[in-house]
This record gives structure tokens, C-alpha cells and sequence, in this order.
């Protein structure tokens, strides 16, 4: 199994953890077996947790896929300042601990905003949350406009990595980044492109398809 990079010294820590713990139940007998297999199961939860499998991408290009894997917890319209500077689409998607918590590029395009705010920490499905909370924006434009993948702190996740620097031209389900132990995932997409999901539905990263741009109508 494939883990994220950043994983791998909290997988490193468990593993050394529950090796010495092993090796303690020679000296201190049978009851430390117990610690010994907690730890052990700690550390393939952590590497499941930090789980970076393949995904095969979608072979039309003329889709937005999604950023995330989780839960579409909303789809609405919203004025978006520091980006679009105007009305925009913002598909939410909530990502629970068991989900995956690498994020992939929706759409082919170049990377031209990249903002990271400090904030608070609020719980992922708050409606503030999107607003208040620590945060890391990647703002691409493609062909068809231009749209902005937001990676979101939750009550649990305190850290967010965002690979892709400014000019970095991305494919289709590239992998942008990950968020640690919980979050959510914003995806800003303009106002006519036509939505392909629905409140509700779970979305697989790099692989569902959550809209199709469209062309401007004269």
C-alpha cells in the first residue's frame, strides 16, 4: 500500500512504538502484550489513514472531476472575493477520517493564485467553516475559466499541505495536496457550468465527475 510522504513519520513513530513495546514484553511479561498490540494496530490505522492509492481518471477531458474524497454536503451560489471577485458555484465536500485525504486537480490548467490563510479551527460542516477557518486556496485557470480547489481545517485537521506553486501547469487528478485527520474540500467553479452531482452524493477523488464546462452563452 502506497502512503503520503507526510505520513510517514507519524507511521515511522507508531511502528518504532509498538516494535519496542514487543520487545518490553520479554522483561515485563504477557500484560504488555496488550500495549503492544494496541500500538500495532495503531500503526495500520495511521497507514491506512495516509493511504495514497492510484485512480484511474475519467477519459474525457471536458469535466471538472473531484478535488476530494467524501460527501457532497452542499452545492451553492456564493460571492467569491479574493479569486472569481464575483459570483461563483462552491461544491462542498465534507472528508470523515476513514475517507482518503490526498486532493487531486479537477481540470487541466495552470496554477495562477495560491493563498494560505491562518484561521480558526472550526468543525469541517459549520457553514463559517469555509470562511474562518485555516485554509489553502489553489486557483487554476484552464480553457473553458477559471476555477479554485480550497483545502479546509477542520475540528481535528491542523495541517495542510499544498503542493503546486504558482505557474505549475496540473493534469486532470494530479495530486495537490492533503490535509491531516479530517477536513473538507471547497471547489469554485463558474456560475454556467453545468453541475453533474448531487447534495448527498460520495465522491471519489481524481475519478467522480461533479460538473462540465460550459461556453459562455452570447
Amino acid at each position: 500500500m502506497k502512503c503520503a510522504r507526510e505520513g510517514y513519520p507519524f507511521i515511522i513513530i507508531c511502528l518504532i512504538s509498538a516494535i519496542l513495546t514487543w520487545l518490553a514484553t520479554l522483561v515485563f511479561g504477557l500484560w504488555m502484550s496488550i500495549i503492544a498490540i494496541l500500538l500495532s494496530m495503531l500503526t495500520i490505522l495511521v497507514a491506512w489513514f495516509f493511504r495514497d492509492p492510484e485512480r484511474d481518471q475519467p477519459v474525457d477531458q471536458d469535466i471538472v472531476i473531484a478535488p476530494a474524497d467524501g460527501k457532497i454536503l452542499a452545492i451553492d451560489e456564493i460571492h467569491e472575493p479574493s479569486f472569481f471577485d464575483g459570483p461563483c458555484r462552491r461544491i462542498t465536500i465534507f472528508l470523515s477520517i476513514f475517507n482518503v485525504h490526498i486532493q487531486r486537480a479537477p481540470i487541466e490548467g495552470k496554477v495562477i493564485h495560491k493563498y494560505y490563510k491562518n484561521g480558526e479551527y472550526l468543525a469541517a460542516w459549520n457553514e463559517k467553516a469555509s470562511e474562518n477557518n485555516e485554509q489553502s486556496s489553489l486557483g487554476i485557470a484552464t480553457q473553458y475559466g477559471i476555477v479554485m480547489v480550497r483545502q479546509i481545517a477542520g475540528l481535528i485537521a491542523r495541517r495542510i499541505v499544498t503542493y503546486p506553486e504558482l505557474e505549475a501547469v496540473l493534469e486532470p487528478g494530479e495530486r495537490i495536496g492533503l490535509i491531516r485527520f479530517g477536513s473538507r474540500v471547497d471547489l469554485f467553479i463558474p456560475t454556467h457550468w453545468k453541475i453533474k452531482c448531487a447534495v448527498g452524493d460520495k465522491a471519489l477523488g481524481g475519478v467522480t465527475v461533479l460538473a462540465k464546462p460550459l461556453p459562455l452563452s452570447n
